[in-house]
């Protein structure tokens, strides 16, 4: 469902995405990890659409986000990091001009709005504006614009970064009921998270894939759960053990 092909990215003589190539079909749910300045988001951004790559592609159910990027976002659903969203505006007001973007209008935008919101949790705060939500239930209210179009393909830049341990599991949760029907990518650098809902995990580190495994594989290298041991043996260009 989404294949990513030879991805490279070079800002001046900065070369941050320096080759990545992965394919992840319907019922995985990749974890990309990876530390800060990885070039994580970077890759994401890429396949997204939202910037152009130096060289290389992605395809998303068959369709080159290069050469036709309509298509392929009509694939995809994208929650980027830090939630953004017009916070001035009801959480059904967001969803709504969302469901307008992509297409729909009058009852089915309604229907596709009312599932968001119950499949996000979100259906006790419908007519709260964003900006008097907390942190979690912002991050709840861009998670449903991102399912709104019930993609096949869903990216999530560290989904639960910075929320309390019940929001994490809410988040989680709505992950894994998703799981058998889409691919999924989600970005963190925390094993925990892959513990929870992934079933496949590659690390990132210097711009490159550097391993690519089970959480219980990527375990192995690091028993604290926390990839210390790996990413500091990665960005000293060593293989963890």
């Amino acid at each position: 469902m989404l294949k990513v092909d030879n991805l490279k990215k070079r800002f001046g003589d900065f070369e941050a995405v320096k080759g990545i190539s992965f394919a992840v079909e319907k019922g995985e749910v990749l974890g990309f990890l990876g530390p800060n300045g990885a070039g994580k988001s970077t890759t994401m951004r890429m396949i997204t659409g939202f910037i152009p790559p130096t060289s290389g592609t992605a395809s998303i159910c068959g369709h080159d986000i290069i050469k036709d990027p309509i298509a392929a976002k009509a694939c995809l659903g994208y929650l980027p990091e830090n939630a953004p969203s017009y916070r001035a505006m009801t959480v059904t007001e967001f969803l709504t001009f969302v469901a307008r973007i992509r297409g729909f209008h009058g009852k089915a935008a309604r229907a596709k709005v009312d599932a968001a919101l119950e499949k996000a949790r979100l259906t006790n705060v419908a007519r709260q504006t964003i900006d008097t939500l907390s942190k979690g239930y912002r991050q709840r209210t861009c998670f449903a614009q991102a399912i709104l179009h019930d993609p096949q393909v869903l990216i999530m830049d560290e989904p639960t970064d910075g929320l309390d341990p019940n929001q994490k599991f809410v988040v989680r949760e709505m992950i894994k009921e998703m799981a058998a029907e889409k691919a999924i990518i989600i970005s963190t650098h925390i094993l925990e998270e892959v513990d929870a809902v992934c079933t496949r995990a590659l690390i990132i580190a210097q711009g490159e894939i550097k391993a690519d495994g089970t959480p219980d594989e990527l375990r192995a290298k690091d028993p604290s759960g926390k990839l210390d041991v790996v990413f500091h043996n990665l960005t000293m260009g060593k293989e963890g053990n």
